[in-house]
Parts: C-alpha cells; sequence; structure tokens
C-alpha cells in the first residue's frame, strides 16, 4: 500500500528548510516532555525521534539532519533529557534516522507502513550496533529493542498517518 505524495528535497539556501526545521525541533521537544509524563515513556516511546523522521522524509536529509542534531541538544540543555551521557548515542541514532528516511523517500518516492519500518529497523539496527561500541555492552546498545518496541511502532505508524494525511502537500 505505497501513497504517493509530494515529497521535497529543500536546501540550506531555501528559508522554507529552516522554517520546517524550527517546527520539528519543536515537536522533539514538546513530544518528549509529554512522554516523560509517563514513568520511563521516554525509554519505552523514543520520542525525541519522532519528528525527525517526519522531516527527513517529507522534506528531506537537510531538513531532517538539522532536526537530528538540535533536537537532543535543545533537550539535553533545555531539560538535561537526553542525559549528557547518552547524548552521543541519541545523536548517532537520530542522523542514522535523518539518512536513512531521506535516502528511502527519494528512492520510492512514496510513503507505507513497509518503507517506514524498514527506515526505523535500519536507523535502529545500524545505530544500536554502534551504541553498542561505544557503551561496551551490547545489552545497552540494543535496549531499544527491549523496551522500545512501542515507540518504533509509533514511528511507523504514526509517521505514516502523519505524512499521508496531515503533510499532503
Amino acid at each position: 500500500m505505497n501513497a504517493s505524495i509530494p515529497l521535497y528535497s529543500l536546501t540550506y539556501r531555501e528559508s522554507r528548510s529552516y522554517l520546517f526545521a524550527a517546527l520539528f525541533i519543536v515537536g522533539n521537544i514538546v513530544l518528549p516532555q509529554l512522554c516523560h509524563l509517563v514513568p520511563q515513556g521516554g525509554l519505552i516511546l523514543l520520542p525525541i525521534y519522532f519528528f525527525t523522521l517526519i522531516g527527513a522524509y517529507k522534506y528531506g536529509w537537510q531538513v531532517g539532519l538539522a532536526t537530528a542534531l538540535l533536537s537532543p541538544l535543545v533537550n539535553s540543555a533545555l531539560f538535561g533529557m537526553p542525559p549528557v551521557a547518552l547524548l552521543s548515542g541519541i545523536v548517532t541514532k537520530s542522523v542514522l534516522l535523518a539518512l536513512a528516511a531521506s535516502f528511502i523517500a527519494r528512492r520510492y518516492q512514496a510513503v507505507s507502513i513497509p518503507l517506514l519500518l524498514a527506515v526505523v529497523l535500519l536507523y535502529q539496527v545500524v545505530g544500536s550496533l554502534i551504541e553498542s561500541l561505544m557503551l561496551g555492552s551490547l545489552a545497552l546498545g540494543f535496549q531499544d529493542f527491549r523496551i522500545g518496541i512501542p515507540g518504533m511502532l509509533l514511528q511507523v505508524v504514526g509517521g505514516f498517518l502523519l505524512i499521508k494525511y496531515i503533510l499532503k502537500k
């Protein structure tokens, strides 16, 4: 069920890139704050990645990369979440997500549940391997697969609905 939708590849020369990146960064600040109202909500729902996926898939790697880099840094600076010790792993996964989402969107020029599932699995598997090397622990690196499955499903299903039905144009 591929849905053909308009996808863009905005550049840093376009003011719209900064506008969309700013909106997605705000989304990546507000959503985690809401999720942290639930015990372990950040670890379970993985909200810091949600709008990075949307921005990169719909508007290209440059919007996605700006969102991926700035969202965790701003959240950490303002709210202490994610903690500085975990920032490198989260930024790594965010960047991988932005690159994977923009690549798959550009390659297939459509949005579907299987395509978004491929994006999420790609960034999570590769990111978890890198995070395992950083932390020196396979168990810590793959923590998202132990407790973050609801968040991955939220990214896939919520991302599909948002891209297909809300960001039509």
